[in-house]
């Protein structure tokens, strides 16, 4: 779908869109409708039940006069310009009302004012994150079910500044979109080598992508990744990727590392045959970190990051690692394996701490798709979140805050931590019962991370959804991108690119 600004005159065709105050206060965005549009307008609020709450809509039929063939009315309840996330729900409700209207075009009145170029933005911002579809496979759909939405318009006053607003949000979209095109791939078609390659699209924005193979992996003594992966026929990846954007390019990096379980069978220890076929996007915290160094490098943003994917295949086989096997991690601590279906935390384990040991990084980062657990603490509308730096929580729960990514803390401590101590080895990867499954796993993590600041986010929970948000269609969310991106933006770049 395509995005444009354009002054504020009256369309002759397509959809007019008009935002609409709580209340039913119809406010024609930076021009006056001539008084008979007006009154029809007005008349067609009084006869429905529309409110004019925030992202409620109503499609009428319009007045002659306009020209255009249908007015879309979009609540935005009690608007404060400022609020930007209200603008970006605002503008997906209105590609959610149009995509499959017969619609192709749509033309949205911003209302003058101080801050008309940066609602505009993000109108625009939250229409293209909406307008998001994975359909590459689909072949015998319906006309009636394709997309007929192809352009909305921002009209807008100062125009120049809208498209200034938009740009640097539109290579953030192109991060989400990333991910989420990665998450929704079968895993016959996104495995651990093939996932490594689309990184290395990145390059062309200036990242460095380096990827490790098992050879080199297990001459580093990377075990625990390894172990993962050994009962595949697909063979594990270590996927590396460097943004050096910051002025001074020696400046140590903030670090991102992702999951990347490219399909989690749960290997030997295997999973109940009822919704496996989910498990295609076990990798979404990989997917993630791909998606947010996109968004970095697009934007250019003033900042040295690192982005690491830990890939592999958990799979059955006459190779595979068994339960009680124990492996020698990088760090040199030795894993118990007392289930293989707790695959996440090991690949991690090795992933952690090469990257704290090689970039030594201001701080770090991972995400994952780590346990069910999460999802019973918290359902699906928070990530889990678990920090050994209290500075670095509350930093990254803002930013969760200001992008509608967000983040619930949850507890660390010694008494979870012993839970993990193994009779066999230095840990084992599981705690043995069912009690707090995220929290001792956020406790396993925690000893391959060292002395640097970490945060751990478990996004089992968020990292697909199966059903419509105002700017996530169903499926895959790319959840984590928008939220990290503005963790960098607020916290590590350099003055000017603010």
């Amino acid at each position: 779908m395509r995005i444009k600004f354009a002054p504020p005159r009256l369309p002759r065709t397509g959809t007019l869109v008009l935002f609409v105050g709580d209340g039913r206060k119809l406010t024609p965005q930076g021009m006056q409708l001539d008084r008979r549009s007006g009154k029809a307008l007005t008349r067609a609020l009084n006869a429905s039940r529309f409110r004019g709450r925030a992202e409620e809509t109503l499609a009428v039929l319009a007045p002659a006069k306009l020209g255009v063939a249908r007015v879309l009315l979009v609540g935005s309840g009690k608007a404060d310009a400022g609020d930007r996330g209200l603008w970006q729900r605002c503008g997906g409700a209105i590609v959610a009302a149009l995509t499959t209207s017969g619609e192709s075009e749509a033309a949205v009145l911003i209302e003058a004012g101080e801050r008309s170029a940066e609602i505009a933005a993000h109108v625009a911002y939250g229409a293209r994150l909406r307008s998001y579809r994975f359909d590459k496979y689909r072949t015998k759909e319906k006309p009636e079910q394709k997309p007929s939405l192809k352009s909305v318009s921002l009209l807008v006053a100062d125009v120049a500044a809208a498209r200034r607003r938009y740009a640097p949000l539109d290579k953030i979209a192109d991060g989400v979109f990333f991910t989420r095109d990665l998450v929704s791939e079968p895993a016959n078609v996104v495995y651990p080598e093939s996932l490594a390659e689309r990184a290395k699209a990145l390059t062309d924005l200036g990242v460095e992508v380096e990827i490790l193979d098992e050879k080199k992996m297990a001459t580093l003594g990377m075990n625990a990744l390894l172990g993962v992966g050994q009962g595949s026929a697909r063979p594990p990846r270590l996927l590396i990727m460097q943004w050096h954007g910051a002025d001074d390019k020696k400046q140590p990096p903030v670090a991102f590392v992702g999951k990347g379980i490219t399909f989690d069978t749960g290997g030997i220890s295997i999973k109940p045959s009822a919704g496996m076929e989910d498990m295609k996007w076990d990798m979404g915290g990989a997917g993630a970190v791909i998606g947010l160094m996109k968004a970095l490098a697009g934007r250019k943003a003033k900042v040295n990051a690192v982005g690491i994917g830990a890939l592999a295949e958990n799979m059955p086989s006459g190779t595979a690692q068994r339960p009680g096997d124990i492996v020698k991690s990088l760090s040199g601590q030795t894993i118990e394996v007392l289930n293989t279906d707790a695959e996440g935390r090991l690949v991690l384990a090795d992933a952690l701490w090469y990257c704290q040991d090689r970039f030594k990084p201001r701080a770090m980062v991972d995400l994952a798709t780590l346990t069910g657990a999460i999802i019973i603490a918290l359902g699906h509308e928070h990530a889990g979140l678990y920090s050994n730096d209290e500075k670095l929580a509350e930093q990254l729960i803002a930013a969760g805050k200001a992008t509608g990514e967000t983040l619930w803390r949850m507890p660390l401590g010694d008494t979870y931590n012993k839970l993990m101590d193994s009779d066999a080895a230095d840990v084992k990867n599981i705690s043995g019962g069912r009690d707090a499954g995220s929290v001792t796993a956020a406790c396993f993590l925690e000893r391959f991370v060292n002395k640097v600041p970490w945060a751990h986010l478990d996004i089992a929970g968020t990292a697909w959804t199966t059903k419509d948000k105002p700017v996530v269609p169903k499926g895959a969310t790319g959840f984590g991108v928008r939220l990290l991106n503005r963790f960098v933006r607020d916290n590590y770049e350099t003055p000017a690119a603010k």
